[in-house]
């Protein structure tokens, strides 16, 4: 089983799924951006964006389904997904394989996703990188905001402005994700 946290950048993915983690610490936390990096790292991404590269896709989904096959254990996934066609072919492939996938979209008014943006810190170490991160991630809020209406009708959305306990608390209470 995949709980597919998904949501805009500074939506807080990654928090709610550490928060998940620590409460159910056999789930794996499989973070598809680094696949994205290691092919950032062999080829040219010529969107600059490495979902754009249907190899990435690919590799995220045999990835998931290797290591549900291998270890047996839920996967917890923080991870922006919001191209219909990118969403239909992965989650897609994902029932294929007979996975199932629990679909979480944690909803951040546009405004607030820009202030957790900028509040946040990429590359400490280089300022030019860390404020490129930074443009990246809010040039991708109006796509991440409008995407609620094309999401598969099973999605879960969630107010991304509550606690991460109470996110937590509800997440757990929609799936069985094992100690």
């Amino acid at each position: 089983m995949i709980v597919w946290v998904n949501g805009a950048f500074g939506s807080g993915k990654t928090t709610l799924v550490d928060e998940l983690q620590r409460r159910r610490p056999a789930a794996l936390v499989y973070d598809p951006e680094q696949i994205g990096y290691v092919l950032r790292d062999i080829v040219e991404v010529p969107t600059g964006n490495f979902q754009d590269l249907r190899l990435w896709r690919r590799q995220v989904i045999s990835m998931a389904v290797g290591l549900l096959e291998e270890y047996e254990r839920p996967i917890l996934v923080p991870m922006t997904l919001v191209d219909p066609q990118y969403v239909a072919e992965m989650f897609g492939a994902l029932e294929e394989a007979e996975v199932a996938v629990h679909h979480f979209f944690l909803k951040v008014p546009s405004e607030a996703l820009a202030r957790r943006i900028d509040a946040r810190t990429v590359a400490p170490n280089d300022p030019e990188r860390d404020e490129a991160a930074r443009q990246w991630c809010k040039a991708q809020i109006e796509q991440c905001v409008a995407a609620v209406d094309t999401l598969p009708t099973d999605t879960i959305f969630l107010d991304g402005e509550r606690p991460c306990r109470e996110l937590a608390d509800e997440v757990l209470s929609r799936v069985t994700v094992s100690r």
